[in-house]
């Protein structure tokens, strides 16, 4: 049986509308601050695409109001499970604009911790959407993403092992210095900018890194802003997933 249910958000950015929209409207915005590999469409009826480590999600465009409002809704499965997205988008007086975000739709069985899940990650998305519009204007990003299972580990022995690797300290907080990262990869040398009891995210001067520490698995989505050609460059994904393979061991018994 099938759950109605909406998760709601709202922030305001230092963006202009235009900037905004392509952020949320194109494939490459859209892969500099979400999770995932996407392609967007354009116009109503266009259609998106999002892989997000192996999870594929397509979905048609419902709603195109280039600087003001996009929606699009997702193809549905059997189940009657469906994910409906919409953004609002409002330019305010000095430069801002406010984002509005709903998700709604229908979830599964397990729709309690479906929701719970959405509900806590929405609000880290949207900030690593502020993120982004604030300090890589006008750049894209090369998004990467990893995953290790971590046996029977806690969220908190996940977290500590993640903490050590990038010269941070458990329970991780916001401000806090991270250093680290694959040895053929660029430096990752910046500032904690979010920290919650699943995740952390760090900004460097070229790339928003993102770790997931859940139960019995650790996760990556990082959105990496250097050149094409710096040290690592197409290899990115599988030096970081290498570095989290050693990172997280699979198995503690």
């Amino acid at each position: 049986m099938a759950h109605e249910f909406e998760v709601r958000g709202e922030i305001e950015v230092e963006a202009s509308p235009e900037q905004v929209w392509e952020a949320i409207a194109t494939g490459p915005g859209v892969d500099s601050w979400f999770m995932g590999h996407s392609k967007m469409g354009s116009g109503v009826g266009g259609r998106n695409f999002v892989d997000m480590g192996g999870f594929a999600m397509e979905s048609t465009i419902t709603g195109w109001e280039p600087g003001r409002h996009l929606a699009f809704k997702g193809d549905g499965d059997p189940d009657g499970v469906l994910h409906a997205f919409e953004y609002l988008i409002e330019g305010r007086d000095g430069g801002s604009t406010v984002v509005r975000f709903v998700h709604s739709g229908f979830l599964g069985d397990d729709w309690e911790n479906e929701y719970d899940a959405l509900r806590r990650g929405w609000p880290f998305h949207l900030n690593t959407l502020r993120e982004y519009l604030a300090h890589f204007p006008g750049r894209t990003a090369v998004p990467v993403f990893g995953m290790a299972p971590a046996g029977d580990r806690s969220p908190e022995d996940v977290q500590a092992l993640l903490a050590g690797a990038l010269s941070l300290t458990a329970p991780i907080a916001t401000g806090a210095r991270a250093h680290g990262g694959p040895a053929d990869q660029p430096l990752v040398d910046g500032e904690v900018v979010w920290a919650d009891s699943e995740r952390f995210g760090v900004r460097t001067a070229d790339g928003l890194y993102t770790f997931h520490h859940g139960s019995g698995i650790a996760l990556m989505f990082h959105h990496l802003f250097a050149p094409a050609d710096a040290p690592g460059g197409t290899d990115a994904e599988l030096s970081w997933q290498h570095w989290l393979t050693r990172t997280i061991p699979g198995t503690t018994g």
